[in-house]
């Protein structure tokens, strides 16, 4: 019962607000009482922070899923584009902007392990596309990855609106791309640019 109260009320925070929805919400949706939420929950934050667990373990998963399809660096990142537009396409408010807005506490949380998470990742995808000769070989991988989730979770702190975010997003990486890509490089996201409009 725990596991389908956290799917139902992720689901509701993510397409309805995480401050809108309460705990009644949750109950009337799911045709339960609210005792029996409050059973394994101590209160709405408890939940949301479980809430977010779930969907960093998701996202993660997914994301692995991407790299192992062993795609070249640069079209690995369009992959995981891809990948974040279809799982987040239903949603009109930026899932980041709300939680930073409404529960600064597990927002916090939340983005100090995305901060590690994102780190490792985006360090493997320049080391890979300098390896492929997509990214230049003096680039300093630490500097660039770091400007690079900097950026993206700036954008998604601070961008009201999902699309928008994405937009930004989009020019965002085109633009760690061309800072860091080789003539080679520079070719493949031209290719990736137009398959992706």
């Amino acid at each position: 019962m725990k596991d389908k109260i956290i799917k139902k009320a992720t689901d509701m925070f993510l397409k309805l607000g995480f401050k809108s929805v309460t705990m009644d919400d949750i109950a009337c949706e799911m045709c339960i009482s609210k005792k029996t939420i409050y059973k394994y929950f101590g209160n709405k934050e408890m939940l949301i922070e479980e809430g977010t667990e779930v969907i960093h373990q998701k996202i993660h998963t997914l994301m692995d899923e991407v790299v192992s399809k062993n795609f070249n660096a640069i079209e690995e990142n369009f992959e995981m584009r891809k990948m974040f537009k279809e799982m987040f396409k239903s949603f009109d408010h930026s899932p980041a902007y709300q939680l930073k807005k409404h529960y600064p506490e597990i927002y916090e949380k939340m983005i100090a392990n995305e901060i590690q998470d994102c780190h490792k990742m985006f360090t493997q995808n320049i080391v890979k596309g300098i390896q492929q000769g997509l990214y230049r070989q003096e680039t300093d991988v630490e500097t660039y990855a770091q400007f690079y989730y900097t950026l993206i979770f700036s954008i998604n702190e601070n961008t009201l609106l999902e699309i928008d975010a994405f937009k930004l997003e989009g020019k965002a990486l085109e633009y760690h791309t061309r800072a860091i890509a080789t003539p080679k490089g520079i070719l493949e996201l031209e290719k990736q640019l137009l398959n992706y409009i």
